[in-house]
């Protein structure tokens, strides 16, 4: 496969990162019942220092998709992100599935989430992406309704059971970057075709499934053709030492636990790549400011409900040094 160092010089690479309990995986629903979910050990604050740490080795900023459940219970942890620079997006509340949820409980569980990030953090939570990617066209209304700004819940690999099927967004602002309804942008997962053949090739389990250098070279064929690049992973696929439980149903305990060990060594490998390529890392929603023309922060971000911290809620902003360290101004 030939190099496009032209294209790849200036694609911009996107790491998300989806920050939830082990147990709160969909492909254990069956062994951890919500019930229970407050008597099993929590390993997501380990995790996820992991990535912070993987990320500040190579001075790099991500985006980290924060279930509400997580963040009511590690503030430190979210705080801890927020300072680093690093962009909080909301990844719903409970994990339910937004397909299993009425439109009103949708509504109550997203703006719920962002409440709780938003408290904590002092900073406007903009964009939003769902459990499994699972969602339909009536929660993106409702996620402008809401006010968000962005939504990265559609991942148009057809043939697994959860995902959305996201059928006439029209046409796309770039690859994988759709307008929605005039306020919210969609930022797709990316897949690879061939005919009818299709290779999800964003992360999650698929980048711990296939032999890294042929990630690493689907990671490139995407940059070439998109010119850009959108990852994600969940914190707890960064914990090898996961405690080992019997899975019923097929290959549910086999996408769970498949080759942990390798996450953060072929994230180490696939972020040195990108570096070669002269990529430059940007969160979320930068990416998609840069589309719009429009600030970084957009205090007014809630153009619709909002459960914004404010006022007595509001952190004072000062100086930090972000990850690229230069001096910005941040909530703290």
């Amino acid at each position: 496969m030939a190099h496009h160092p032209a294209a790849a010089k200036s694609a911009q690479c996107l790491l998300t990162f989806d920050i939830e309990e082990w147990f709160q995986a969909e492909n254990l629903r069956l062994v951890f019942p919500r019930a229970h979910w407050d008597r099993i050990p929590r390993r997501a604050a380990a995790a996820t220092r992991s990535i912070l740490e993987l990320l500040a080795e190579r001075r790099r900023r991500a985006t980290f998709f924060v279930l509400g459940w997580v963040a009511e219970r590690e503030p430190a942890l979210i705080r801890e992100i927020a300072d680093l620079g690093h962009e909080i997006a909301a990844h719903g509340h409970g994990h339910v599935l937004p397909m299993q949820l009425t439109g009103a409980e949708f509504r109550d569980d997203v703006l719920r989430a962002r409440k709780v990030l938003e408290d904590i953090t002092g900073q406007p939570v903009r964009g939003y992406r769902a459990p499994s990617f699972s969602l339909n066209h009536e929660h993106l209304t409702i996620l402008s309704e809401c006010g968000f700004r962005y939504d990265s819940s559609f991942h148009p690999f057809t043939l697994h059971d959860r995902y959305a099927r996201l059928d006439g967004l029209g046409a796309p602002l770039r690859p994988g970057v759709h307008p929605i309804d005039g306020r919210m942008m969609e930022l797709a997962l990316p897949v690879e075709r061939w005919g009818w053949l299709q290779l999800p090739i964003s992360g999650g389990g698929y980048f711990r499934l296939y032999p890294g250098a042929l990630f690493r070279r689907l990671v490139r064929r995407a940059i070439a053709r998109d010119g850009h690049y959108l990852m994600y992973l969940h914190s707890w696929e960064f914990d090898p030492g996961l405690p080992r439980v019997k899975v019923p149903g097929f290959g549910y305990g086999f996408r769970h636990y498949n080759n942990l060990r390798r996450t953060l060594p072929r994230m180490r490998q696939l972020i040195a790549m990108l570096d070669t390529l002269g990529a430059v890392f940007v969160t979320a929603g930068e990416f998609l400011d840069g589309l719009r023309g429009t600030s970084p922060i957009d205090p007014g971000a809630h153009g619709g409900e909002t459960a914004a911290a404010s006022g007595a809620n509001a952190r004072p902003a000062r100086h930090h040094q972000d990850l690229t360290g230069h001096s910005e101004r941040s909530h703290t």
